[in-house]
């Protein structure tokens, strides 16, 4: 059985066009430690060649491929001609698929927050209501009228507490949890798409996510989910490291559906 090899990041070098194939170069950090009396290496160069019509189909071009982050899929060859593979593995591609650019998730947190504010404003103006409520009850001499008036206040005064008391807990919460959470929902309500099954996240980031949990006791960012399908639109390294370390509910932010 070949050997599999995953890569990701942009090109290094410019795109290579042959007859049915294109090639370009990429490269990864090395190993951090390396046994006693070798040096440690610092990059490794690789050269992928990758079909035309599956090149065609992502959309790359000759200037985009240097800047768009890929994530390549292959098993590592030793039979292509030194004029043709420059770098010091080479890699034929099975599968490429472009990574989604941190800017595009940038552009949606400004409206995700928009929303959580709003509604943390409406939750402060019904307990501001409920104050102006509370505030009339005291008079001098009440009169028969003004005592049914004061019971009244007396039974709404007992019932808003209770109110309070039920939405206080879920605010402590969300507070709890990184910023632009808007909700807690169960691990196991959570849809995952095949794109996203397909794809592996980078394993030294998603240690990372990993350590923070295990030091925090929380994710540090929320998971993107679509209101009412649940289906996941964002985050699927912390979706992996919920489903590792075995965590019951997890923060999420909706996108709404488009009408």
């Amino acid at each position: 059985m070949p050997h599999k090899i995953t890569l990701t990041g942009s090109a290094t070098g410019p795109l290579r066009e042959y007859d049915r194939y294109v090639a370009f170069d990429m490269r990864e950090k090395g190993s951090p430690s390396a046994p006693k009396g070798l040096k440690k290496s610092t990059f490794i160069s690789y050269t992928v060649f990758v079909a035309k019509k599956a090149f065609n189909k992502t959309g790359l071009t000759k200037k985009s491929i240097m800047q768009e982050k890929i994530l390549i899929q292959g098993e590592p060859t030793l039979d292509i001609p030194i004029d043709e593979c420059p770098g010091e593995v080479g890699v034929i591609c099975f599968q490429i698929t472009v990574l989604p650019n941190k800017k595009d998730k940038e552009g949606n947190e400004p409206n995700d927050k928009k929303e959580a504010k709003q509604e943390a404003s409406a939750a402060q103006q019904e307990v501001a209501a409920t104050k102006q409520e509370e505030k009339p009850v005291t008079t001098s001499q009440p009169s028969a009228n003004e005592e049914k008036k004061a019971e009244k206040v007396q039974t709404e005064v007992k019932e808003t507490p209770v109110q309070e008391k039920k939405v206080e807990p879920q605010k402590k919460q969300i507070t709890n949890q990184p910023k632009g959470t808007q909700d807690l929902l169960s691990f196991d309500e959570i849809i995952v798409p095949e794109e996203f099954l397909k794809t592996r996240p980078n394993p030294e980031k998603t240690q990372k996510v990993i350590d923070f949990v295990k030091r925090t006791g929380r994710l540090d960012e929320p998971l993107t989910i679509e209101k009412g399908s649940n289906i996941l639109k964002d985050g699927y390294r912390r979706y992996i490291v919920a489903k590792t370390l075995k965590m019951d509910k997890v923060p999420v932010m909706y996108e709404y559906q488009k009408s």
